[in-house]
């Protein structure tokens, strides 16, 4: 009898562990889409500032991500973005920027986690595919200074074997750039 309730007990634990693996993974897989939403969030509201220059004025992107809560160019300002997104992954408010200048042409995750989706990405990101980490999930809209994009500055973090490259996440020209829209 003592010995039947102590694998009844054991059992529970394990089926326990294992249901708690699967929910870590799902509230990953979670993160993961608020990620890609809020991302693409920041990309639509860069794009809509840069194409919503006031007649006469030339295009430009925001300095900042206030920019894109209240476009001040006109009498009566335009919001471009509902509300700044907290980063889904790493739970801050703060994101890496991709700069063109001075001014803002994207925004990336600050975190090292690697991504639990490697691949079956909207041909829209599918530079994502197989990245290793979320830092590489770049969401950005470069309009027409593409030329002179700033990349992120490089982590402090050893390498790892699927980047052998030291410094800063290897970012292709289309994954930056291959963003349409």
């Amino acid at each position: 009898m003592l010995l039947g309730l102590l694998i009844v007990l054991a059992l529970a634990g394990i089926s326990l562990m294992a249901a708690v693996d699967v929910w870590t993974l799902q509230r990953q897989r979670e993160r993961e889409e608020q990620l890609m939403y809020a991302g693409d969030q920041y990309r639509q509201a860069i794009r809509r500032y840069y194409f919503a220059a006031p007649p006469g004025s030339p295009r430009v992107l925001p300095v900042s991500t206030e920019l894109l809560l209240e476009d001040d160019r006109y009498p009566i300002p335009v919001r471009h973005l509902r509300r700044l997104y907290p980063d889904p992954i790493t739970g801050k408010a703060e994101w890496g920027e991709i700069r063109i200048g001075e001014r803002l042409a994207g925004v990336y995750s600050l975190s090292e986690a690697l991504p639990i989706k490697q691949a079956g990405f909207s041909p829209a990101y599918e530079t994502f595919n197989g990245r290793s980490s979320y830092r590489e999930w770049v969401f950005s809209f470069t309009g027409a200074a593409a030329a002179n994009l700033v990349l992120p500055p490089p982590t402090d973090k050893p390498d790892r074997p699927e980047n052998p490259t030291k410094g800063s996440p290897s970012f292709s020209t289309r994954s930056v750039f291959g963003n349409p829209k």
